[in-house]
Order: C-alpha cells, then sequence, then structure tokens
C-alpha cells in the first residue's frame, strides 16, 4: 500500500511537471510574431524536440533566424521549390509534391516501404487533417495515411483505420 502512495505521488507530481512545461510552451509560441509563428509550424515537423525547444527559447526574431541557417533548417526549406513551399505553409498535401516537403508538412514518416526514390510508401499515424498541424503520432490510434511515392513526388494517399496494428509498422523503421 505504502508503495502505491509512492507510485501515485510520483505520477500526480510527473503530471504537474508536464502540464507547466505545456502552459512554457504556449506561452513561448504566444511570444512570436504571426510570421514566426507561421514558420514555426512549417519548421517544427523536422526539428527535434531539443531544437524546437532552443528555438522557442530565443530572445528575439533575429535570433531565432540565425538558429535557423545554423541547423540547416531555413536552407533546407529555401531549397523546395516555391509551390511547396506555399504547399508546407498552407497545410495540406497535394499530388506532385515533394518527399521533402512532406516532411516539413506531416514529419518524418512512422516508417517506409519501397525502394527509396523509385517507388515508395510511407506509413503515418493519425488522420490526414491532424498530421499538418501535429505530423505523425507514435501514440494516436485511429487513422493510418498511407503515401505512395514516386521518383520522390508524391502520387497518391490514403487514410484508413486498420482494425490492428500491422506487423510491417511494429518491424520496419527506416529514417
Amino acid at each position: 500500500m505504502r508503495q502505491m502512495r509512492q507510485i501515485l505521488r510520483c505520477a500526480g507530481v510527473g503530471g504537474i511537471i508536464v502540464m507547466l512545461a505545456g502552459c512554457t510552451y504556449r506561452a513561448e509560441l504566444e511570444r512570436l510574431t504571426p510570421e514566426e509563428r507561421t514558420a514555426f509550424y512549417a519548421y517544427n515537423k523536422v526539428m527535434t524536440p531539443r531544437q524546437a525547444h532552443t528555438y522557442l527559447t530565443k530572445a528575439t526574431t533575429a535570433e531565432r533566424a540565425a538558429y535557423l541557417e545554423e541547423i540547416g533548417l531555413a536552407q533546407r526549406f529555401q531549397a523546395l521549390d516555391p509551390e511547396d513551399r506555399a504547399t508546407v505553409l498552407a497545410g495540406f498535401p497535394k499530388e506532385g509534391m515533394s518527399g521533402e516537403a512532406l516532411r516539413f508538412l506531416w514529419g518524418r514518416p512512422l516508417y517506409e516501404r519501397g525502394n527509396p526514390g523509385h517507388y515508395e510508401y510511407w506509413y503515418y499515424w493519425g488522420s490526414a487533417f491532424s498530421l499538418g498541424e501535429h505530423g505523425t503520432s507514435h501514440t494516436e490510434v485511429g487513422s493510418q495515411v498511407t503515401v505512395y511515392l514516386t521518383d520522390g513526388r508524391v502520387v497518391w494517399w490514403r487514410e484508413t483505420v486498420p482494425t490492428e496494428p500491422s506487423e510491417d509498422s511494429k518491424s520496419d523503421h527506416r529514417g
């Protein structure tokens, strides 16, 4: 019984820490200008959590822009063709966009199959509508989006609701 109380106490403290971290994250986002917030939503799905935190804690717009240059994300985004950049900022994929643009839009797929650069299937967890805002979810159960790419370009995507996780999703995690 005593161990159970300690576990519950620790879980309560952990929950408070998570809640406060979420509040801090939102406060940091609120400090950004509308243009920076738009840029952050375009970059954050290809950032590591540490990079996102570092970006958000920079004091000025100039420091945040310099940081994006330093980690190479500004250059990666600018290397996309103008139509792909517009698609990423619009928040929903379109046929013909590059795989790199899709990574900016939905993040890294949960897993991939196929022959990279020729024909590929990328698998994301989450609905096609939520992926643009949050990226792929490693915890959300419900929808799976399969994207088919040929020669590095999106050909189609399909959203399904699997009845159980596939064996493929448990075993293949290329990145």
